[in-house]
Formats: C-alpha cells, sequence, structure tokens
C-alpha cells in the first residue's frame, strides 16, 4: 500500500531518466544533469528511507517558504533541514522544491509528499486520540479471570462500576477455580484467592480472606459446632486442597458429610438451600441471602486475595486502570473479606 503512495512520482522519474535529457533542481536551486546511464528506480528503498520527519520537514518548509522559519518552527537547525530535503530528493530522484526569491514553491513532486504528509499526520493524531487516557480514556477488551465465588456477589457490583466510569472498555470474565495463564494471553488480569501466586506474575495482595462456619437461618443448633448431629457440606475434585476441606473431614464422620461440590458458590446455596453446615469466606457466606455464621472466623483457614497481571502487560492502560480500581474498591470491603462485619 505504502509504494502507490509514490507512483505518480515514480512515473515521472522514469520518464525523465528515459528521455535523457531531462534535468532536476535540488533544494539549493542548480539543475543536476541526469545521469548518462539512467539510475535504477527502488520503490522498496524509498519507502524505507522515508521517515515522518522529511514529511514534516518538507510540508512544513512549503508553509513558512524559507528553511529558517521551518527550522525555528520544528526546533532544529537550518542545517537539517537542507540536509534532510536533499537526502529526499536524492532517494526519490527528484525536485521537491523550486528556490524562488519569494522562497521556496512546491514542486508537483513536492505537492504529491505534502498530501502525504498531511495524511499521515491526521492518522498519528486520530491514533493518539483514541489511545490517550487524556481522550476517551482506556479502550479495548480486558479479559479477567476469577473464582465463582469471588465473581458472584463481590467483583460483579466492582466490575459495574469500574465499566460505568469506562465506557470504551469492554469486559470479559472467565470463571473458574483453574488459573488461566496470562502468559499464553488466556487472559489480563487475574483475581485469586492464594498464597502462593506464581511467579511470573505481578500484582499485589490485596486483603486477608477469612472462613467461618455457616448454616440456613433457622437452623443453628443450640449444640456445639462439630458435637451436633448436624449434616455438612464440603468440597471436592479441585478443591480438595482447600484447608476447609480436611478441616471438616478431621472432625466430622464421613456419613455425616451429605453433600461435596467443586465449587465454592455451589456450596453456599447447598448450604442456604437447608443441605447442612458448611465453610465459606466471610465475603460470600456475609452476603448470601438466607446464610446466618454458625461459629466464629477460623484464623487457620485463612486465605490471601490477590490482583495480578503478568509484567509485559503490567503498563497497559486498561490493565492499570482496572488494577488501581479494584484495589481502591477491595480496599473499602476489607471489613466484610476479612470477616470484621458483625455476625448476623
Amino acid at each position: 500500500m505504502q509504494t502507490t503512495w509514490f507512483t505518480p512520482v515514480a512515473s515521472r522519474i522514469i520518464g525523465a531518466f528515459a528521455c535523457g535529457s531531462e534535468s532536476v533542481q535540488s533544494l539549493t536551486g542548480k539543475p543536476q544533469p541526469a545521469s548518462a546511464t539512467p539510475a535504477k528506480w527502488d520503490a522498496g528503498e524509498a519507502v524505507s528511507q522515508l521517515a515522518w520527519d522529511d514529511l514534516r520537514i518538507i510540508k512544513t518548509l512549503s508553509e513558512c517558504g524559507n528553511r529558517a522559519a521551518t527550522a525555528k518552527k520544528l526546533g532544529v537547525n537550518v542545517s537539517t533541514v537542507s540536509r534532510r530535503i536533499a537526502q529526499v530528493e536524492r532517494t526519490l530522484g527528484i525536485a521537491l522544491f523550486d528556490h524562488r526569491k519569494s522562497g521556496y514553491l512546491l514542486t508537483a513532486e513536492g505537492a504529491e509528499l505534502r498530501a502525504l504528509a498531511e495524511r499521515v499526520e491526521l492518522d498519528i493524531v486520530s491514533v493518539a486520540r483514541r489511545v490517550s487516557r487524556a481522550g476517551q480514556g482506556p479502550l479495548g477488551k480486558l479479559r479477567i479471570t476469577t473464582s465463582d465465588s469471588l465473581l458472584l456477589h463481590f467483583l460483579t457490583p466492582i466490575i459495574a462500576e469500574f465499566k460505568a466510569l469506562n465506557e470504551g472498555i469492554t469486559l470479559e470474565v472467565l470463571v473458574g477455580n483453574q488459573t488461566l495463564s496470562l502468559a499464553r494471553d488466556e487472559s489480563d488480569i487475574a483475581i485469586r484467592a492464594t498464597r502462593k501466586p506464581a511467579d511470573s506474575l505481578v500484582g499485589r495482595k490485596l486483603a486477608t480472606i477469612a472462613w467461618a462456619p455457616y448454616c440456613r437461618a433457622g437452623q443453628a443448633d443450640t449444640a456445639a459446632l462439630f458435637e451436633g448431629e448436624q449434616s455438612w457440606v464440603s468440597y471436592a475434585a479441585a478443591l480438595c486442597g482447600l484447608r476447609a476441606t480436611s478441616y471438616v473431614e478431621n472432625r466430622v464422620a464421613p456419613e455425616r458429610i451429605v453433600y461435596r461440590t467443586d465449587s465454592v458458590a455451589a456450596a453456599s446455596a447447598a448450604i442456604a438451600a437447608g443441605l447442612g453446615y458448611g465453610f465459606l469466606p466471610c465475603m460470600l457466606g456475609d452476603i448470601t441471602p438466607g446464610l446466618v455464621r454458625a461459629g466464629p472466623v477460623v484464623p487457620e483457614l485463612q486465605d490471601e486475595l490477590w490482583l495480578l497481571t503478568h509484567q509485559d502487560i503490567r503498563k497497559s492502560w486498561r490493565v492499570k486502570a482496572f488494577m488501581t480500581f479494584c484495589a481502591a474498591a477491595v480496599a473499602e470491603q476489607k471489613p466484610l473479606v476479612e470477616g470484621r462485619l458483625p455476625a448476623s
């Protein structure tokens, strides 16, 4: 596509070389005789050597009419203006300006390059405006991976508030208890309950996640926890490694564990449905309708809430904007996350 910008210029130069009698005016105003052996014009080489700074100098010189004013406007030396114009003329084999008493006037070929400079300038301004934080704000798609228990009641309102303030961002939230690979471009940001974030990720710990026992409202037993005949909800499959899983199974007879699931959100729904007692993160249990705490926070079950991204994209406007917003929003909810709200 770039080579088509110079096709009209190229045709004139090729014609001039073919005639063998044409001469070219350089920036110095001295005629340059055509070579007896026509030089081969290489469009690819011309394109590779033509820079935006060259186009900017051509455009500005055509507006100012003299080298001194052009140099002052662009913040360069007069010699730089002369050298860059002469270099473009040599590369393309054309004269860009006629040097007259009234100043430097564009040739037909020079006018084509000025038009190109104006198009490129408009494109640069347009792109800069779209990606600039000072314009419409961050733009593009942001992919977040998290677990169902974090997303359900806690993160969704935070994400909704962020979206309302950043209309140019579209959000894709991927839910799963298995961590997606940020390095393989499966996600941009991970919000995870973990004590050991991957070494390849960067981010910050937002809070300590407290866990406590819950039961359906009205179902609380007068007997001490684990001493009555309560049925229990526990975890399975990918969540077997949860501290809450071993904590319950080391204290409850197997026949009293009536329901297991690989989803913390599903466990909260099962407990609310009356299937039994169970341990939940306080940030989920304390705000799930129909649930009440059946005992105090258990410190040995606590986890950590981390906000993570890959080091290669940590400076992306979208990533920075969300991570800053999310960290501030979670900070306001720390009492809930850390189980410091009054028990139901």
